[in-house]
């Protein structure tokens, strides 16, 4: 595939070619991750099929978020030096293969391998280097757009289950497998065609108007290692956290007695809330700027959680399930807007990969580990103050990082 060697002209930034851009990544996002909702829908009929326990049937799913986090740095890595187009038909391909791979294969272990790749070059290729590329193209609604960039994910969480247990239902699942990687993989080869243009060559900068950035090599005042590694532990601590109602909420409903079927309501209704979020948050993100948007997430998120402690009616964890989506769906793509305001745009898809990588990792740590404590206590009440320690640890520093901006932004100030 060509790719153009040249910038895109600065004119391009916030312009018509950048919201076109934009709708064709809402696509791409929407089309390479949605093996991380069908896998969810396929795996009672895979577990039936290959004849193995619960344990087993759950590695396709480890697999695959492992693959993600690890994928996020690769990919984002190529795209920094070849260009995003180039990683998007390796993703198209590994989408299509990965399906493939599943659906021909015939033994758990080989629909986990096949799952693994799924993640690690397709859904891996279609995220975070897509919302470092996003940062690029757009500077007074760079919010907003990395927002609806990001909401492809919750999208292809809509879109692609229902659809999945339809033809599960009506054709069986290796059939289903075999169009979603026909349909999938093309569209996400077609679609890669218009994102050959590189983008706009800028300086390392972020809206003055946000004024929580200030421009160096030192981002925080810190060594840029430094830096980086406090926001990947802040991304694995805030994911632990939400892993908790994300990964566990029907679980915890059938044992309050309300059964699978409300639980599975709430998680909708927690996604679906999650979509509305981000764009929120997006916005929001235009006004106050990435490091404030991150710490107001982390409060509120902390706050959802709390609510989980001293209620567990059904009415109220409807209202509670709304209001953690609300409050967490913007966390994630605010770490895509702090990189880009702090470090130099060449890196952004390595880092922003990394960062992403840190989410994944804590998503699939939160996720067991609320599990273990609950086979320790006997309860998801000790599981919940976990995940609330771990939101205060990303609390600490995504508020520490802010006081250090605001510090450094106040001694330029002086010495203007």
């Amino acid at each position: 595939m060509h790719q153009d060697a040249a910038p895109a002209d600065a004119s391009l930034i916030d312009s018509r070619t950048a919201a076109w851009r934009l709708a064709t990544t809402l696509g791409l996002v929407a089309l390479g991750n949605s093996s991380m909702y069908v896998v969810s829908v396929v795996l009672p009929a895979a577990q039936a099929e290959f004849g193995v326990g619960r344990g087993a049937a759950s590695v396709p799913y480890t697999l695959m978020m492992v693959g993600l986090g690890l994928g996020g740095i690769l990919t984002g890595r190529l795209a920094d030096r070849h260009g995003i187009a180039r990683v998007l038909a390796m993703g198209a391909a590994a989408v299509c293969g990965g399906y493939l791979w599943a659906a021909f294969s015939g033994s758990i272990w080989a629909f986990g391998a096949a799952h693994a790749l799924l993640g690690f070059l397709g859904g891996a290729a279609t995220f975070a280097p897509l919302m470092a590329d996003t940062t690029l193209w757009w500077a007074r609604r760079r919010g907003i757009a990395v927002a609806i960039c990001a909401s492809g994910n919750y999208v292809a969480g809509a879109v692609w289950p229902p659809l999945a247990q339809w033809g599960i239902e009506h054709y069986g699942w290796r059939p289903t497998y075999l169009a979603l990687g026909l349909f999938c993989g093309t569209g996400m080869a077609l679609l890669a065609l218009r994102m050959r243009q590189r983008p706009p060559a800028v300086a390392p900068a972020a809206p003055a108007a946000a004024g929580v950035a200030v421009r160096g090599d030192r981002p925080f005042g810190l060594p840029p290692a430094h830096a980086q590694w406090l926001l990947c532990v802040a991304g694995v601590a805030c994911c632990v956290a939400m892993a908790m109602p994300q990964v566990h909420i029907v679980a915890y409903c059938t044992d309050l007695g309300h059964g699978a079927a409300r639980g599975a309501e709430m998680l909708s209704l927690m996604l679906a809330s999650g979509i509305v979020s981000r764009l929120v948050s997006g916005l929001i993100c235009d006004r106050i700027g990435g490091i404030r948007t991150l710490l107001l997430g982390s409060v509120l998120q902390g706050l959802a959680l709390l609510l989980f402690l001293p209620f567990d009616g059904l009415v109220p964890l409807y209202l509670i399930s709304a209001l953690f989506g609300l409050f967490q769906g913007g966390i994630v793509p605010s770490y895509a807007i702090i990189v880009r305001e702090h470090f130099p745009p060449r890196e952004a898809g390595a880092r922003v990969g990394a960062v992403i990588m840190a989410t994944m990792l804590g998503m699939a740590l939160g996720g067991w580990m609320s599990g273990w404590i609950f086979d320790v206590t006997g309860s998801y009440r000790a599981a919940f103050v976990n995940g609330i320690g771990w939101n205060l640890l990303n609390l600490s520093i995504t508020g520490w990082l802010y006081w250090r901006v605001r510090e450094r932004a106040g001694r330029l100030a002086r010495v203007g």
